[in-house]
Parts: structure tokens; C-alpha cells; sequence
């Protein structure tokens, strides 16, 4: 959602060092529930876009704030997120909706 992620291979690259298994399980759990979609690359038809719903947008203020929270009481490599965070949580909000919102699933 912040990073604008929406392949598995930048899942995948991220710093998290997440394993195959949880991340594809994980995936498939956020279909499950509607906080994302799955709709196929309009480059490559083998690979998946992942793709925030109206529902999973409206998690942005909820996860900025665990955001926040994290960078204060753990040792984070999201330091750049947190920091612009800090300054505008709002803005960054703001600008989490504005970018998936352009991007919502053909089918919304």
C-alpha cells in the first residue's frame, strides 16, 4: 500500500526478506477478505497485478499509524517512510488514496 507495490517479484525484492510460502498464502488471504485484487499483467498475461480495493485503501490511515508505531519502538529500515510520515501523516494519507484509487481493479 505505501511502497505501491503490485507484483509479486516486488513483494518478493522488498528488504522484509519475506519467504515464497507466507507471502503467497498472505496474498490470498487479503483476496480472500476484499482488501485486494488479482487481475492479470496487461504486459505479461503468466504474471498477477496486486491491486488495493476501496476497502484495502480505506486500511491507510490504520496502517500509517502501525507505521508510526513500529518506527518508535523498533529498529525499522523504513526510516525515509516513517520520517515523511512524521512531518504529514495527513499528506501521506492523502497520497496513499490518490494512487490506488487511479489504480482500482477494472471490475470496481
Amino acid at each position: 500500500m505505501l511502497r505501491g507495490f503490485r507484483s509479486y517479484k516486488e513483494f518478493m525484492d522488498c528488504y522484509e526478506g519475506i519467504a515464497t510460502n507466507i507471502l503467497a498464502d498472505r496474498l490470498n488471504k487479503l483476496i480472500a477478505n476484499g482488501i485486494i485484487t488479482a487481475e492479470q499483467n496487461p504486459d505479461d498475461g503468466r504474471k498477477l497485478n496486486y491491486v488495493l480495493t476501496a476497502k484495502g485503501i480505506d486500511l491507510a490511515p490504520v496502517l500509517t499509524e502501525m507505521v508510526l508505531w513500529a518506527g518508535k519502538h523498533e529498529n525499522t529500515g523504513n526510516q525515509p517512510l516513517i520520517e515523511q510520515m512524521r512531518k504529514d501523516k495527513n499528506k501521506v494519507i492523502a497520497d496513499v488514496r490518490e494512487r490506488w484509487a487511479k489504480r482500482q481493479p477494472s471490475s470496481a
